[in-house]
């Protein structure tokens, strides 16, 4: 029983670093992109992931890849659900005005990508061949504009898992704002995300079915605020909103979303935790090591006929790198800027917005929603398998860009920190045996000195 425990223990604390667990899903996005193209392994992939499973006579019978996607990726999203009750409750985005700038710096990260994204499909259906109107994929496909620009939504969000794992590999002296600053971007991206999914990719069917997610909804809500939860009841409710969810013609995944913003952020029956945060603790495993790592690993093991240099001048995979690399980092910066300069908001103290580019440039890490987003939008195979090697290349090019820009700005701040005369020396938080100490300098510049950045996040800040 001790050595189960101790095993245990060592999976909750590797699905909690942000470093092991976003590497993990990194390598089983690299290994399905390799299976799905390798001469000896492609058949073989394809056959598992077109392999169709489920209940005989209903709807409920999708290949392999689909349930990794509209299933498993359920999990995933009921933490980011169980993350936003938390935040909106006691987090972040408990406190509006404190939490305004990066608000509206989500809102701006989201807005211009689409617009980039845009304008260089645009440049090619104009000045490109075959014709105006019309542009070449990297099949030789000919796609119209129309069709084309069905992409728009899929370089608007921001994949944190990512974003943290950059921060903690390369970010070891950074002030404690600017990854606090992160988190509640990403949150509001989330947030955001999600209802971009429910109104643009939503085919909405019988009127029925959205009175079986409402009492999904009520049931839910009055069984995780019972003194004794009846977890068989729950995981019962649970599914059925799935399913209730996948009939009306919503995306599934929506409905962890739903019942996560259903379940109580503050503590109950003298419990010494919310029940929201310790649901998150307890699902971590699940998402982090199961559920996020399949669905890479079926996101991105789509067969690209050529991989040919034709590949990465591809209008679809050039328009979402430059959306996600520059768009991100520029709407962030944009509406930093514009929000501190004449709407009288401010930056959190010692914090200025030039220090922002680097986390904002890993803003630019899709990955997850990206992936999801690209196999609504383009119902074309060709095309959704560009635009998801467009997400894996533009992830992987915002990494490298927001990794030595951290590793600069880091450098700088731990010089800084040793310099500079310190006026006062406070313990922050103390997890994982880490010690971090707040500095402020002699312009009134506070700096968060540490060894390592956390695995966990604190009460007022979670991982997706």
């Amino acid at each position: 029983m001790t050595q189960r425990r101790g095993v245990w223990t060592t999976i909750r604390r590797i699905a909690a670093s942000d470093r092991i667990s976003g590497l993990i899903m990194l390598g089983f996005a690299l290994l399905g992109l390799l299976l799905a193209n390798l001469p000896w392994t492609f058949h073989g992939f394809e056959a598992v992931a077109e392999y169709t499973i489920g209940i005989p006579g209903t709807n409920l019978v999708l290949p392999i890849s689909h349930w990794a996607q509209d299933g498993l990726l359920t999990v995933f999203f009921l933490m980011v659900g169980l993350d936003l009750k938390q935040e909106l409750t006691t987090g972040s985005l408990a406190n509006p005005k404190a939490a305004a700038v990066p608000m509206l710096c989500a809102v701006g990260g989201m807005l211009v990508p689409p617009i980039l994204f845009i304008a260089v499909i645009s440049l090619y259906s104009q000045f490109a061949p075959p014709a105006a109107g019309s542009m070449t994929i990297a099949t030789g496909a000919v796609v119209p504009f129309g069709t084309a620009s069905h992409g728009w939504a899929i370089p608007t969000a921001t994949d944190i898992a990512f974003s943290l794992t950059v921060l903690a590999l390369f970010a070891k002296a950074l002030p404690g704002s600017i990854r606090a600053f992160l988190m509640t971007l990403a949150t509001v991206d989330d947030l955001l995300a999600i209802i971009l999914i429910a109104v643009f990719f939503s085919s909405l069917n019988g009127w029925y079915w959205f009175l079986g997610i409402a009492a999904c909804a009520v049931a839910w809500y009055l069984l995780v605020r019972r003194r004794r939860v009846p977890w068989l009841a729950v995981g019962a409710v649970g599914i059925l909103a799935w399913v209730m969810m996948f009939e009306a013609g919503i995306h599934p995944t929506l409905a962890g979303v739903l019942v996560g913003l259903l379940t109580p952020a503050r503590e109950m029956y003298g419990e010494a935790s919310p029940r929201a945060e310790r649901y998150h603790d307890k699902l971590q495993p699940f998402s982090a090591l199961l559920a996020l790592p399949i669905f890479a690993l079926f996101a991105t093991g789509v067969h690209l006929g050529s991989l040919s240099a034709l590949l990465f001048v591809s209008p679809i995979v050039i328009g979402i790198v430059v959306a996600l690399v520059v768009g991100k980092p520029l709407g962030i910066m944009l509406t930093a800027w514009l929000s501190t300069r004449f709407t009288g908001l401010s930056m959190p103290k010692g914090l200025h917005v030039r220090d922002l580019f680097p986390a904002a440039c890993a803003c630019g890490i899709g990955f997850t929603v990206s992936f999801l987003i690209a196999t609504l939008a383009y119902k074309d195979a060709e095309l959704s398998a560009e635009a998801r090697f467009g997400v894996l290349m533009a992830s992987l090019l915002a990494a490298v860009i927001s990794g030595i820009l951290l590793s600069r700005q880091s450098k700088r701040y731990e010089q800084l920190a040793k310099s500079a005369p310190q006026t006062s020396t406070l313990p922050v938080r103390d997890q994982d045996a880490t010690a971090e100490a707040v500095s402020v300098l002699s312009d009134g510049t506070e700096v968060v000195s540490s060894t390592l950045f956390p695995d966990k996040h604190d009460h007022a800040a979670h991982q997706q």
